[in-house]
């Protein structure tokens, strides 16, 4: 599956700014950007070095139950034999070295004229001979003797401004003002942050959503460097790099960012109030430049299996893709993050993620194997809820992590949920839906533990969860048999039991529903997207049904129940060129 949307997070309305920034290159932020760049470099540099030393050892490696069957193959799917897999490892990264010192090898980009373009087979300076003092470039800005004459034969004392607005022979001013609202946010307006990727490009869509108009649109983008598997929303603006504190001028404390965890180790935050951006706000988990992340050749070039061994882990900062996220909204500095080297980690955005001192303030190796899912309890802001890959659960102070409780689930825990009407219950996800009291869990893991309730929610596994923050025991599930359905959960008084219902169930025609998620404001309103690479918005509201079981839950919270036309059955989403050109034509 090439196109696919894996993520999906929702903005409160009145967060993002009204009118979004336009991101400036300036001197500043050039610096900074320079900065993460010399990083690169010097990661290539590495990765080349270990590459080649890797390339020299790949046929002489172990025999037998040790050795791997991973199979390199040319450009025409053709096996290679030891030599050619040697030279083509290192060959692959040569070309990657080549780019960036291409890309980083101008005196302007690294702001200074002194830097000396280096040799990519030797990493020494090069020659006079290598050089370009042969085009005699150091005179390409001198004024050139002409002897034409003419209108045009001296345009020395034309003047450049620095923009329209200056310049007084332009009048054409008013496409800046056109843009500028066509890009506006209104403050009653949600944004939809969607980790897409399509056509094996990754990035970032932001969505608007007009809650009255019943509209979603796009409105603006951000490239990512690798696949997508989660995000998270905060508003505490994350420290920046000292050596270039450049758009840190938030001085509310407050912002709008969505971190994003990639198969890249590190964490990428950005910021969602300014456009175009080319690099992230803040990044963090890199190392310094003296271990960069190099891939462990996973073989020795003879075709017999090998049974993979896990990276060797950092304290500092993840080794392997980051699979969850969570955010302290109670402790607002503080940002989980769990991984597949079998670490959670806890970063302090307070920190400069460049300087003395940087990487995770605590890792936890409270699991044997993945870890899928991390989520802060929001009533106990210091207890976290885990889920991982060695089918267990479990729920620790961040303070003690060595005392803490689980379950054992017997399958692979895939997402987690904090119940927020149940200080102490949270749903785990393992293709089956299930719910717990933390308060039984025991600290012995070597059996199943008793869940409060099972759910078969789907024909299939499920594949994500939501729980509505508006609205006690109404829950949202999506699967891969291409639904999303809503459930009410209700308990009997007399009877001490607890029942789960069916309210509605829908096709939303995203394909297999990957990611599905209440709205911040509206209690009937949630997002749902997946293998088809489309969002969709899903008014439950204008069903009858949902309208008749959560009525008294509605109510209760202090909810107006709205009266909504059935209009394309609550569905919203963002109208193609195409299907609106053929709307025009029938009317």
């Amino acid at each position: 599956m090439s196109n696919l949307i894996s993520a999906v997070s929702w903005v409160k309305q009145g967060i993002a700014a009204r009118h979004p920034a336009k991101y400036l290159l300036d001197d500043k932020e050039l610096e900074r950007v320079s900065t993460l760049a010399r990083i690169e470099l010097e990661d290539a540099r590495v990765e080349l070095e270990r590459a080649h030393l890797a390339a020299q050892s790949m046929g002489k490696g172990a025999e037998g139950d040790e050795a791997d069957d991973n199979e390199v193959t040319d450009v025409d799917g053709k096996p290679l034999d030891d030599d050619d897999e040697a030279n083509w490892v290192e060959w692959v990264f040569r070309v990657k070295l080549a780019v960036v010192l291409e890309l980083t090898s101008c005196p302007s980009f690294w702001g200074s004229e002194e830097d000396e373009a280096m040799d990519i087979d030797s990493g020494a300076p090069k020659t006079k001979a290598d050089d370009l003092s042969q085009y005699n470039l150091d005179e390409y800005d001198d004024d050139v003797k002409t002897t034409s004459t003419g209108p045009f034969s001296n345009i020395k004392g034309l003047t450049y401004y620095k923009d329209n607005e200056e310049d007084p022979y332009i009048t054409l001013k008013d496409e800046d003002e056109d843009e500028r609202e066509e890009l506006e946010i209104y403050p009653t307006d949600n944004l939809l942050v969607v980790a897409k990727t399509e056509d094996e490009i990754s990035q970032l869509e932001i969505f608007v959503y007009d809650e009255s108009q019943e509209n979603l649109y796009a409105h603006h983008d951000l490239m990512l460097p690798n696949f997508p598997l989660c995000l998270e929303w905060l508003d505490f603006p994350p420290t920046l790099s000292s050596s270039a504190l450049t758009q840190n001028t938030n001085t509310t404390g407050f912002g709008n960012y969505i971190a994003v965890g990639t198969l890249d180790p590190e964490i990428e935050i950005w910021s969602l109030d300014v456009l175009e951006a080319m690099y992230p706000t803040s990044i963090l988990g890199r190392p310094d430049v003296t271990k960069a992340h190099v891939p462990v050749p996973s073989g020795t070039g003879k075709k017999k299996k090998k049974k993979a061994k896990h990276r060797i882990t950092e304290t500092a900062y993840h080794v392997d893709a980051v699979l969850g996220l969570s955010w302290n909204k109670v402790q607002r500095n503080l940002l989980a993050s769990a991984s597949a080297d079998r670490t959670v980690k806890l970063w302090d955005l307070t920190r400069d993620p460049a300087g003395e001192g940087a990487g995770a303030i605590r890792s936890f190796d409270v699991h044997k194997d993945k870890v899928q899912a991390v989520q802060w309890n929001a009533k106990e802001p210091t207890v976290l809820l885990t889920g991982s890959f060695d089918r267990t659960v479990r729920t620790f102070d961040s303070r003690t992590p060595t005392t803490g409780v689980g379950a054992m689930l017997g399958s692979d825990v895939e997402a987690l949920r904090w119940d927020p009407w149940d200080d102490y219950g949270f749903y785990a996800k393992n293709g089956l839906v299930l719910n717990f009291d933390a308060r039984t869990l025991p600290s012995n893991l070597e059996s199943p533990s008793p869940a409060r309730f099972t759910l078969a929610a789907h024909d299939g596994p499920a594949s994500t969860i939501d729980v509505n923050p508006h609205l006690k025991g109404c829950i949202v599930t999506g699967g891969t048999d291409k639904l999303v359905k809503v459930w009410n959960i209700s308990d009997d008084e007399e009877t001490k039991k607890r029942s789960v219902s069916l309210v509605t169930s829908r096709d939303l025609g995203i394909g297999k529903v990957f990611s599905a998620v209440w709205s911040p404001d509206d209690p009937l309103t949630l997002a749902a997207a997946g293998s088809k690479a489309k969002l969709q918005i899903w008014d439950v509201g204008a069903n009858f049904g949902a309208r008749k079981a959560f009525g008294a839950k509605l109510s209760a919270a202090g909810r107006a129940l709205k009266e909504k036309e059935e209009n394309r059955g609550g569905i919203i989403g963002v109208v193609d060129d195409d299907d609106q050109s053929e709307g025009d034509d029938e009317d």
